[in-house]
């Protein structure tokens, strides 16, 4: 079942001269008072960032005409998935986000108030709910085999391994700045799943990208991708326990694309399964269970898909259709109600790493939604939908 009614205003929050954008969908840019909305400022739009480009880290002040607030910049940021820039959890003043320091990339952990900082010795990815622990990964490897999702201006020390021993996911303790590697790259292809072993060729190259903890911080998820660069690759869905501990292939099936965790035992994931093709399915954590769709007829197409605060609803977008427009929608999997609530035009140009993708991400109770767009005037700006109409 589908209702198009008259889609709500999307509000712009920042402006120009300058571009904002906050990045990627799996964190909330609101801080807890919904007033201060997390995004980043930058001179241009119209190329990839390279290593001496920095982009001012602030907010947009919801309370004051929405004024942006500059707090600190960074040297470690793309167009999909900004700085990871994040509020810590569990604080209302304390922000993290990646720079580079030098020859490495850090952390910044900030408090937006006083201004205190201080640096951690890697770059974050997702934080636990705990506010303390964090998983990361080699944003210098992503840049090579993907460069809209890695950082510029570090080389990576195992480029000549196709499958490193010493790199893949790390703890990060935000309180002390330890760290350990939980699980190699090697470590991963040596893990099978239920289609059998891992099959990769003499050019395939091995990476991690989009790690996220499940709501209650009892397991993490992340994406292990392979294959020759440039060319075509596999994606294997895992899950592990927050320390690394019992590793699990939860979707092997070739082609994994984006996710959200439901609840602390079931995942979200456009994922393609021989059986029945490219859907939405909801896969039971550490289970072998065949995962059951989710929207037939209604999520046709891959898009950035969350869970709304109190998991009713879903949120996603699409990527842009034959002239150029993204739709927005919401989705309640009880009833199979989709709800459209916005077309933006936004064809993607020929150099499709500095595409803008709307991201969209929900505010703390679910009343709202934020995207980046450059529908009004080809200029990338953060708007704010309210959707409170329909989750009540």
């Amino acid at each position: 079942m589908m209702d198009r009614p008259r889609s709500p205003e999307a509000r712009p929050v920042t402006g120009g001269p300058r571009f904002h954008f906050f990045g990627y969908y799996d964190k909330t840019p609101w801080d807890t008072s919904g007033t201060r909305l997390l995004c980043l400022e930058s001179t241009f739009m119209d190329r990839r960032p390279v290593p001496d480009d920095v982009a001012a880290v602030g907010y947009a002040d919801l309370a004051d005409g929405c004024r942006f607030v500059p707090v600190g910049e960074t040297r470690a940021w793309n167009w999909q998935q900004g700085c990871m820039l994040q509020w810590v959890p569990g604080s209302d003043d304390e922000i993290v986000f990646n720079d580079r320091d030098g020859g490495r990339f850090v952390a910044r952990v900030l408090n937006v108030r006083t201004r205190a900082s201080r640096t951690l010795p890697l770059p974050v990815y997702g934080l636990s709910p705990n506010g303390r622990d964090a998983v990361s990964l080699n944003f210098s490897r992503l840049f090579d085999l993907r460069p809209g999702y890695g950082y510029a201006g570090v080389p990576d020390a195992g480029a000549d391994d196709p499958c490193p021993a010493d790199d893949g996911v790390w703890h990060l303790d935000l309180a002390t700045g330890a760290y350990r590697l939980l699980f190699s790259l090697r470590d991963a292809r040596a893990l099978a799943g239920p289609g059998g072993a891992v099959e990769d060729g003499p050019k395939d190259q091995h990476r991690f990208n989009h790690a996220q903890w499940a709501p209650d911080g009892s397991r993490f998820a992340v994406l292990h991708r392979w294959g020759p660069p440039g060319g075509r690759w596999r994606t294997r869905l895992l899950t592990f326990g927050p320390g690394g501990e019992d590793p699990f292939v939860l979707s092997d099936h070739e082609m994994v694309s984006h996710y959200d965790w439901r609840d602390g035992s079931h995942l979200l994931a456009w994922a393609r399964r021989q059986e029945v093709g490219d859907r939405y399915f909801l896969f039971a954590d550490r289970s072998d269970a065949m995962p059951v769709v989710i929207g037939e007829g209604a999520l046709t197409v891959d898009g950035h898909c969350s869970y709304s605060p109190d998991r009713r609803w879903i949120l996603t977008d699409t990527y842009p259709d034959r002239e150029g427009f993204r739709t927005l929608l919401l989705f309640d999997p009880r009833s199979g109600r989709r709800v459209d609530i916005g077309r933006f035009h936004g064809p993607t140009p020929p150099d499709g790493e500095i595409r803008c993708d709307l991201h969209p991400r929900w505010n703390r109770d679910g009343t709202a939604v934020c995207i980046d767009s450059i529908h009004d005037g080809g200029a990338r700006q953060v708007y704010v939908i309210d959707v409170s109409e329909v989750t009540k």
